[in-house]
């Protein structure tokens, strides 16, 4: 099974990113959705790309993600809960070599726990070195730090 899988994916982990919109895409952190999708990329193929917003997003946003391959979810309801949830049952359903989860909130500390539990492999991706959460680089194999502006 696993050299089929390695034949369909090209020997590449199969990577699951799911973004926290209303965390990530702040003014103070002036993330780039692009560098988000960059980054995930750089640990595999990426297989699933999900962002996360809630009711108060603009139509430029949604359109903006939407643009860049996204996946989004727009949410009436709590943005962690719904991604906490989908991310869990993505690990626990189908096949992924690497979750990343590109937030600050340390409610998804579970989520990478329960993914390292089932053997996926985890990565926390903080928006900027102020936006970084030390409980979810310690839940995570690995950590990033999207660079910010004007930074080297």
């Amino acid at each position: 099974m696993e050299r089929l899988r390695d034949a369909l994916t090209g020997g590449e982990a199969g990577v699951a990113l799911f973004v926290d919109g209303p965390n990530v895409l702040r003014d103070e952190f002036d993330v780039d959705l692009d560098d988000v999708l960059h980054a995930a990329r750089e640990e595999g193929r990426l297989v699933v790309s999900r962002l996360y917003l809630d009711e108060h997003a603009t139509p430029g946003l949604i359109q903006a993600g939407e643009a860049r391959g996204y996946d989004v979810r727009v949410t009436s309801g709590d943005v962690d809960v719904k991604l906490a949830v989908d991310a869990t049952e993505l690990v626990l359903s189908e096949h992924v070599d690497l979750l990343a989860i590109a937030s600050r909130d340390t409610d998804f500390k579970p989520v990478l726990e329960k993914a390292g539990e089932n053997g996926v492999g985890t990565l926390a991706i903080a928006p900027g070195e102020h936006g970084r959460s030390d409980a979810l680089r310690n839940a995570a194999d690995d950590a990033l730090v999207l660079e910010e502006p004007g930074g080297e």
